[in-house]
């Protein structure tokens, strides 16, 4: 394999990027080239200091792209200095290596060496930290595997629950699917909504309109005491970043309840691989008499199955509200390897 490291993002490399992370071992939203060319412009919404350094590393067979590191050097972190995976790890929910099934073992065997080695030019590091790994990534048996193989330490621990909805494709029988309880419960909500005056919802399509939908969408998060203390200046930039490179790349779903001309609820999810990725949401403490976070996720429940998406995943979170609408547990890990 021929190896590449880059300090500078390199926007030249977006179509083989996103072309690999197509049949990579993972294929998520927040591993596309602009979803992390953006993370890294406000590292993270803030979350990382001006002296983090880029070491993204690519593998090559011949010409041909089979694996990408996208990886950044922190010079201390938790009493370590550190290389962590671009986009650790409070905004994005999922996160892994880019890099072709096959080519997994041989690509990891290869690149964490040279990632420790003094060819590679970076800082010395004490610990690969890598966050938020779904419990499926094939990479916690590889880098296990290339743990041992290389003396490493290895340590992983599970993090946070990331349960997700299959749905069938059709409202009725996705509400048949849940407890009795709850279906009735979502019914009779939902059909209270009704009754508000001029209730509707939308999915935002209007690029001329996004950045003042964001601005909404921000200004319902900050109701909630604890995403008001989120929304630094650096978060907001990234959250305003995101939402445009989402929307640029189609995959945007920008939705809101009105209740009598004001909005109600709102969420920001992903539309991407055929399945909804709910990111963040916003209420308005003025309406809820009329559920509108609960009226607005039903709707886009209801708007994914007649569409035909095969999944809503509500990603990180224990919530309770989204087990009650039928989500499947499954959970994102941590692994740390030590030299």
């Amino acid at each position: 394999m021929d190896l590449q490291l880059f300090t500078t993002f390199p926007k030249e490399l977006e179509p083989e990027w996103n072309s690999l992370l197509a049949e990579s071992i993972e294929h998520v939203p927040f591993l596309r080239h602009e979803y992390l060319d953006t993370w890294w412009q406000t590292r993270g919404g803030g979350e990382w200091p001006p002296e983090a350094q880029l070491a993204i590393v690519t593998a090559r067979e011949g010409r041909r792209l089979i694996g990408i590191a996208p990886m950044f050097y922190v010079p201390e972190w938790q009493g370590k200095s550190c290389l962590m995976l671009l986009g650790s790890h409070e905004v994005s929910d999922y996160l892994d290596f880019i890099v072709r099934p096959e080519k997994l073992e041989p690509f990891l065997e290869t690149v964490l060496p040279y990632l420790a080695g003094e060819a590679a030019g970076l800082p010395r590091w004490e610990r690969l930290d890598l966050y938020n790994l779904l419990d499926s990534s094939p990479s916690l048996a590889a880098l296990q595997t290339a743990a041992q193989k290389l003396g490493w330490k290895h340590t992983e621990e599970q993090l946070q629950h990331s349960p997700y909805i299959p749905l069938p494709g059709d409202w009725e029988t996705y509400l048949a699917s849940i407890d009795k309880k709850q279906r009735h419960e979502i019914r009779r909500k939902m059909r209270r909504a009704e009754s508000a005056p001029g209730i509707r919802w939308y999915i935002v399509k209007d690029g001329d309109t996004l950045d003042a939908e964001v601005e909404d969408f921000m200004r319902l998060m900050e109701q909630d005491p604890d995403k008001a203390r989120f929304l630094t200046p650096a978060m907001r930039e990234h959250i305003r970043l995101t939402a445009r490179c989402a929307f640029e790349a189609g995959c945007l779903c920008l939705a809101f309840l009105e209740i009598d001309g004001k909005k109600a609820a709102g969420y920001f999810s992903f539309d991407y691989l055929n399945r909804l990725w709910v990111y963040n949401s916003g209420i308005n403490r003025e309406f809820m008499e009329y559920s509108p976070g609960w009226v607005l996720l039903g709707e886009l429940l209801k708007w994914s199955n007649e569409q035909g998406r095969t999944a809503f995943d509500f990603m990180r979170g224990d919530e309770e509200y989204k087990y009650r609408f039928g989500g499947v547990d499954r959970f994102v890990k941590r692994v740390k390897l030590e030299r």
